[in-house]
């Protein structure tokens, strides 16, 4: 039997003691990578319909405990789910999968992909060189491409078959520590993470190599006032990642409801409403200006 890690953050609770994201990080890999074969833990190897249709290599360990999360408990008790699969091993998996469902496009989720940093170059040195898979979708809470400029620009200078998204989960410190269980002092390291990748890639690519999506449209969660300040610090970055922003809601996965509630986090379901997304603010504001 498999013995829980003391101390080990889970989930989020309504007397969360918040911790440092980048700290987390480095503990999680601890538990998921495997350095003598440069392996990573995986629960799953399959295809799905999301980005007109996808094969994923669902991996295990997160640094944030974000309330409205989808992934399954792994997120939460990395030392029990999941093998280890060398960088070739969990390539392999993912092309089967494409080639098995007709698909050109892959991922690896259900964790955050950037964890183990040797084992993801491995993969991608791999997909690289495949003729099959066409593109590899990299979404990233944003946390190690913030702290590590290096680390973007081999993504970027090395892997033409990469697109990076960066997920963005709350509009200021307070809201950010609350969502995602994660220090408010880490609040600004995901928006360096989208500077990062201006520096290395140009904005001239985004919507081309990369963007921003965010938790935004959703006023269960994100108040008018924070969605302002969230909009506000993209525009201050470049209009442009404002007006392609992905903007999304909740979901009421079984998980997601089992966290929202663990946090003490009331949503009435169906979401009923949702605000203006923000290119349309962006192109009224355009208008006003013209």
């Amino acid at each position: 039997m498999v013995k829980l890690i003391p101390n080990y953050p889970r989930f989020v609770t309504r007397n969360w003691k918040p911790f440092d994201a980048v700290k987390l990080a480095r503990w999680t890999e601890r538990i998921v990578f495997r350095k003598e074969d440069n392996a990573r833990k995986y629960t799953a190897f399959y295809a799905t319909g999301v980005y007109g249709g996808m094969a994923t290599g669902y991996g295990v360990g997160c640094c944030f405990r974000c309330v409205f999360c989808w992934v399954e408990f792994s997120r939460d008790f990395p030392e029990i789910y999941g093998d280890f699969y060398s960088p070739e091993e969990a390539y392999e998996k993912i092309v089967e999968a494409a080639k098995k469902y007709n698909v050109h496009k892959a991922r690896i989720s259900g964790c955050e992909p950037t964890l183990c940093q040797k084992h993801l170059i491995g993969v991608l040195e791999h997909i690289e060189d495949d003729p099959w898979i066409k593109i590899f979708i990299l979404e990233t809470n944003g946390i190690l491409f913030g702290i590590d400029k290096d680390y973007v620009r081999q993504i970027f200078d090395r892997f033409d078959k990469v697109y990076v998204r960066i997920s963005l989960k709350a509009g200021t410190p307070e809201a950010f520590e609350k969502k995602t269980g994660a220090k408010r002092e880490n609040f600004e390291i995901p928006f360096q993470a989208i500077k990062n990748i201006i520096e290395t890639a140009g904005i001239e690519t985004i919507g081309k190599r990369w963007h921003v999506a965010a938790m935004s449209l959703d006023p269960r969660i994100m108040t008018w006032e924070e969605r302002l300040s969230l909009l506000k610090k993209l525009m201050e970055i470049d209009p442009l990642v404002v007006l392609l922003l992905e903007e999304e809601v909740v979901d009421p996965y079984d998980t997601t409801l089992l966290r929202l509630k663990a946090a003490g986090w009331e949503l009435e379901w169906p979401l009923k409403k949702i605000y203006k997304p923000a290119r349309e603010l962006l192109y009224e504001l355009l208008k006003k200006q013209s």
